[in-house]
């Protein structure tokens, strides 16, 4: 129900009811079907992606010409950007995801002595909701894994994305849904980008017991309290940025080359945002860090620093080209500062010395440690092979770190006669 506090508009929960309703009635179509039909529509988007990719484009194009007269960053266009490259990479997620084996839907607990067999179940949540940033990728990674966990879904996206999106559910997702014989309006994209729709879509808890909230911090904690009220529970992706330390016992090569690659891509969480440099080796590193980070056209912003340490760079549009650089006292204060002033995403430990890199991962606590990696790495694709529909930082049981369509489940106790599971086996 609508309050006047919240001041949202009824038309928008409205609209968003509907669009729930309506995915509620394709999923149990979609629990009918079997793997194959699962695996072969998810293959049917990657063809389909290849054959209409002049569609999908050329939505991007008004997209991005959108961005660029409303001044979005480079940073942000680079993420709104569609590529034939980046539909390609799109496509083999795709055919990667339908050939993993789907998880059983029983397995054994305990064959009990008194006759009875204990079972965990796996069952769908029924329809998850999902509200994410401008980023058209993001619409077909959440779509798949959806599909694979056999859920509905409610989408909705920032305006910057919205025909790139649209195109992808109109022209990829709805045909192969339909050509395998499964409901295309399982899968659900709210068209209206006014805020209220995204709080309308936190608060529906008999239609969107679950919703995925991927953003910036701001707004997706705000939608977060949101659902609170209503009863709605979330898997927030509110913050990001990625921390590496430079220990010592270091290879200045490697120091270098982790710094480009942490910063491939600007607009992305997993982007390098804060430099740790020991301070026995502060003053001797510093020179060439400087010189690194400034030829792949990022500014350093050095202490004392005008802003949190944690800063993320990533969501000012203005600065995102930008790294924070400051000095640890060895690796237990370096974690202590990623672990106290970011967002606990990910941290890398750049040492020789297993001595130093060990203390430094046992005592970080966020969702992914690297030693000698860039924590570009924390990416469902990257890490595990599969599409993600985001980076859970809960700091409780359940999904952490890459959320994929293993994560998108309820657990269920059952209990039979030992005989039944015997037949049924």
């Amino acid at each position: 129900m609508t309050t006047a506090d919240d001041g949202w508009q009824t038309g928008s929960l409205s609209a968003v009811r509907t669009h729930a309703t309506r995915a509620h009635l394709g999923v149990p179509v979609l629990a009918a079907a079997s793997d194959e039909e699962i695996d072969v529509a998810l293959r049917r988007m990657a063809e389909r992606l290849s054959t209409v990719s002049g569609a999908l484009l050329e939505a991007n194009r008004h997209d991005l010409e959108r961005a660029v007269s409303a001044g979005l960053s480079p940073a942000l266009q680079d993420r709104l950007h569609l590529t034939d490259d980046r539909l390609s990479a799109m496509a083999a997620q795709m055919r990667t995801l339908s050939g993993v084996p789907h998880l059983p839907r029983d397995t054994v607990v305990e064959r009990r002595s008194d006759g009875l067999t204990v079972l965990e179940r796996r069952r769908p949540v029924g329809v998850i909701g999902a509200n994410f940033e401008a980023r058209p990728n993001v619409t077909l990674d959440i779509a798949s894994q959806l599909l694979k966990s056999r859920n509905g879904g409610v989408l909705r996206t920032g305006a910057a994305a919205l025909a790139s999106s649209r195109a992808l559910i109109s022209e990829v997702v709805e045909p192969a849904l339909l050509d395998t014989g499964l409901d295309p309006g399982v899968i659900q994209l709210v068209t209206d980008a006014d805020h209220s729709s995204a709080r309308a879509l936190v608060s529906l808890p008999d239609l969107v017991p679950l919703v995925i909230l991927r953003g910036s911090g701001p707004s997706t904690r705000t939608l977060g309290s949101t659902a609170a009220r209503h009863g709605v529970r979330t898997m927030a992706h509110a913050d990001g940025g990625g921390v590496l330390y430079v220990g010592p016992a270091f290879e200045e090569r490697t120091v270098h080359h982790l710094i480009v690659q942490s910063l491939d891509r600007l607009g992305v969480c997993n982007r390098l945002n804060l430099l740790l440099l020991d301070e026995s080796c502060y003053e001797e590193l510093l020179p060439g860090v400087t010189r690194v980070l400034h030829a792949a056209g990022i500014a350093v912003s050095l202490p004392p620093h005008p802003h949190p340490r944690g800063y993320e760079w990533s969501l000012d549009a203005e600065r995102a080209a930008t790294v924070t650089v400051d000095a640890a006292k060895g690796p237990l204060h370096a974690a202590r500062i990623a672990n106290e002033e970011t967002s606990g995403l990910a941290a890398t430990v750049v040492t020789e010395d297993p001595a130093v890199a060990t203390r430094f991962i046992d005592a970080y606590t966020g969702t992914g440690v690297m030693w000698n990696a860039t924590t570009r790495l924390l990416d469902g694709y990257k890490l595990l092979g599969l599409p993600e529909t985001g980076i859970n930082l809960d700091q409780v049981p359940g999904p952490r770190g890459p959320v994929t369509y293993r994560d998108l489940y309820l657990r269920q106790f059952v209990v039979i006669p030992r005989a039944e599971h015997s037949r049924a086996s």
